[in-house]
C-alpha cells in the first residue's frame, strides 16, 4: 500500500501578539519567525514522523527550495514535487498569549494545479493505496475523482472550508476528517454529535472523525462511536495540532489499529505539538509521542 499526501507547502510567517489584531487595530509584534508549513506538508510530516512512508505531490514557487529540503529532511517521497514560476503560498499567523492563532493564507503555487499533472502524478498508484487530501489547493475535485477511479482510499482534511468543496462529490470519501468548526459548515449543526450523524446521513458509507480541542475527539463508523479525551497540556502553540491529529491518526488506521487506539495515538500528539512553538517543527516523532507521560514542564 502506498501513501500520497497531495497538497499544499506554504512559507509560514507567524508573530507573537498580545492579542490578535482586531478590525481597524494596529498592533505591535515582539516576535516574528518564517517557517515551512502549509496543511498538506505539516500533515506529511506528521506522517512520516510517525514512522510511514510517505510521498508529497504539490507545487512551489521559485522561493521554496527550504520545503523541499523540508520534505528531503523528513524522509518524504519528493518524486510528485514541481518547481514553477512565481511564488510559494504563504501564511501570516497571529499567535497570541494563550496559544490560539489566526491565520491569513495566500494561494500562490499552491493554486497552479493541472489537469495533466494530477494525472502524471495518480498514474503511479491503484486499487487499495490512500490518498491524504486538504482544501489548499485547486481541482480538488479532479484529485478525488481520478483517485476514486484508481481505487484509492480517500482521507479528507474539508479545511480551509470554501466554495471549492462545493464542486467535490464528497461521496467518493473514505474518511474525514475536521474540527467542530468545518463540521458546523457541512452541516449547519453545532452539536458534536448532531454533526456526526448529519455526516453520517450524508455520506453512510464514510468514517468521520471529528475533533473538539480541548473536549478531545469522536469518531463515528457503522460500527458506532468512539470519544477520546483530550490530553491535558500547557498549550504555548496551537498551529499545527490538526495537521498532526490528521497524520497519526492515517498512520493508525494504515497500521491496523482500531479506531480508540487511533484516536489515543493522535490525541497523544496532537497534545504534545501544542506544547511547542511553530508549525512543523512542533510535530513530534513516534518515539517522543510514546514517552508519554511527558515532562512535568509540558503538563
Amino acid at each position: 500500500m502506498k501513501v500520497l499526501c497531495f497538497g499544499s507547502l506554504n512559507i509560514d510567517y507567524v508573530y507573537r501578539v498580545d492579542h490578535v489584531v482586531r478590525l481597524g487595530e494596529t498592533e505591535k509584534s515582539e516576535e516574528v519567525s518564517v517557517n515551512c508549513g502549509g496543511k498538506g506538508l505539516n500533515q506529511s510530516v506528521a506522517l512520516a514522523r510517525a514512522g510511514m512512508t510517505v510521498s508529497h505531490a504539490g507545487m512551489v514557487g521559485k522561493d521554496g527550495q527550504g520545503l523541499l529540503d523540508k520534505c528531503a529532511e523528513n524522509g518524504i517521497g519528493t518524486q510528485y514535487l514541481r518547481m514553477i514560476e512565481g511564488r510559494c503560498g504563504h501564511t501570516i499567523i497571529q499567535v497570541d498569549g494563550e496559544g490560539n492563532n489566526s491565520i491569513l493564507l495566500y494561494g500562490g503555487a499552491n493554486q497552479c494545479m493541472t489537469r495533466a499533472f494530477i494525472d502524471e502524478v495518480l498514474e503511479g498508484f491503484e486499487k487499495g493505496d490512500v490518498i491524504l487530501l486538504q482544501n489548499e489547493i485547486n481541482l480538488l475535485h479532479a484529485i478525488i475523482d481520478k483517485a476514486y477511479d484508481r481505487g484509492m482510499q480517500i482521507f479528507l482534511n474539508p479545511s480551509p472550508y470554501h466554495e471549492a468543496l462545493e464542486k467535490c462529490d464528497l461521496r467518493k470519501i473514505s474518511c474525514f476528517l475536521l474540527n467542530e468548526i468545518e463540521g458546523e459548515q457541512m452541516t449547519g449543526e453545532t452539536k458534536p454529535e448532531k454533526i456526526l450523524e448529519a455526516l453520517h446521513e450524508k455520506y453512510p458509507s464514510a468514517k468521520i472523525v471529528l475533533t473538539l480541542g480541548k473536549e478531545g475527539s469522536l469518531y463515528l463508523d457503522d460500527a458506532g462511536m468512539v470519544r477520546q479525551e483530550a490530553f491535558r497540556v500547557k498549550a504555548v502553540d496551537t498551529t499545527a495540532a490538526g495537521d498532526t491529529f490528521t497524520g497519526y491518526f492515517l498512520y493508525s488506521q494504515a497500521a491496523g489499529m482500531t479506531p480508540k487506539e487511533g484516536l489515543e495515538l493522535a490525541s497523544k500528539a496532537a497534545a504534545l505539538t501544542v506544547t511547542r512553538d511553530g508549525a512543523m517543527d512542533s510535530i513530534p516523532t513516534m518515539e517522543e509521542v510514546m514517552q508519554y507521560p511527558w515532562e512535568e514542564d509540558q503538563v
